[in-house]
């Protein structure tokens, strides 16, 4: 009889993008394979994939606890109909409520994909220091199953996380993102007229778009127009942080910026700009800067958790503090000054991302991971 894989995920977008080879590759080597995600397009495209496709609306905007409790109603209700012999959970809601179905209904094993700590770790508000402790004791809960693998993705949130939950590091794993196809980049010469400077994110407060704006408002002026500055993604509704669609076409009225929309072939995307930025405040391992580092682009990201993980700094970019657009601002101007170093960070970039991100060895790690559960099933 085959395996049964249980992933469960905020939505369908975030599973495509970042666990979709995965869940292939588990598919192929004879698990049984199910997802449980809200969906945001018709539930034909996933099954058409050959998944089982279990629709759970879940609010990734709020923590009401409301809309928890309905939440984790559905996942304890899910688990027993599926039977599942490993469950994935992924990103912060699943980890949280879907490690505690997981404990009380006693699933034979289970891997948890921490993808970031979210904004409730980095906001300042008395709302969000409650939280925090709130979210702490259910970390200490839901992570501590006895047949079960953490997974991070950067050093800092393996630390912090392993405090709070007090966790064996027996259990914890690092696999630094969720990989890139090597083969699917290459790197190209940069692009000849005026140099694009590309921030390519979903449209929210925490990825730092409001910094990236505020230096492109000031370059714009001083440089006399003779750059570009672009975005790549859309609006987030559903996140509370995100910008209106009002604000973007603003400051694309103002001629700040360009908005190129979503898009889904990054090589094209990313070969076009001379420079990737991602002024992020804190993140699990962004994709796009290994992405970025895959078809030969310098970067330029802040230094907190997981940005400063994705490069070497100085070597195939720079970092900046977080949250300074004046910092970002000079740094953008000295490093589009340089074509040369653009270009040597871009070779370096490369080696970087085929040495330490290759999507094949992530994949193999998980599957490894995958075996070494279900053979600790009794």
């Amino acid at each position: 009889m085959k395996k049964r894989v249980l992933f469960i995920v905020n939505v369908d977008w975030f599973f495509l993008s970042h666990r979709l080879p995965i869940a292939q590759a588990a598919a192929e080597k004879g698990y049984e394979v199910h997802i449980a995600t809200s969906l945001t397009q018709p539930i034909n495209e996933l099954e058409n994939l050959g998944f089982h496709i279990h629709p759970i609306k879940l609010n990734r905007g709020k923590y009401d606890i409301f809309s928890i409790l309905v939440y984790f109603f559905r996942i304890i209700t899910l688990i027993p109909k599926i039977k599942p012999d490993l469950i994935h959970l992924v990103t912060i809601k699943p980890v949280l409520i879907g490690g505690i179905a997981s404990r009380i209904l006693r699933v034979p094993s289970v891997l948890y994909a921490i993808s970031g700590m979210g904004y409730v770790f980095i906001g300042k508000s008395f709302f969000h220091k409650i939280l925090r402790k709130l979210i702490s004791v259910l970390y200490k809960f839901a992570l501590n199953h006895k047949n079960s693998i953490v997974v991070f993705q950067n050093t800092t949130d393996k630390r912090d996380i392993s405090h709070i939950a007090n966790l064996d590091q027996s259990s914890c794993e690092m696999i630094k993102g969720s990989g890139v196809d090597i083969n699917l980049y290459e790197v190209t010469d940069l692009p000849n007229g005026k140099p694009i400077i590309m921030f390519a994110s979903r449209l929210i407060k925490d990825k730092g778009i409001y910094e990236f704006v505020n230096a492109a408002k000031d370059l714009v002026i001083s440089e006399n127009n003779a750059l570009r500055f672009v975005i790549v993604g859309d609006i987030d509704p559903e996140n509370q942080s995100s910008l209106s669609k009002q604000e973007l076409q603003n400051w694309v009225d103002e001629g700040v910026i360009e908005h190129w929309g979503f898009q889904t072939d990054m090589f094209d995307v990313l070969s076009k700009a001379s420079l990737v930025v991602l002024p992020s405040y804190r993140e699990g391992l962004p994709k796009v800067l290994i992405e970025a580092a895959a078809c030969g682009r310098a970067v330029l990201t802040t230094d907190v958790p997981g940005c400063r993980d994705a490069i070497i700094p100085n070597i195939t970019g720079r970092l900046v503090p977080v949250r300074d657009a004046s910092a970002l601002k000079a740094e953008i101007k000295h490093l589009i000054s340089d074509r040369g170093l653009l270009t040597k960070m871009g070779v370096e970039g490369r080696k970087l991302a085929v040495e330490n991100f290759d999507l094949s060895f992530v994949i193999q790690k998980h599957l490894n991971l995958y075996q070494s559960l279900i053979r600790n099933i009794s």
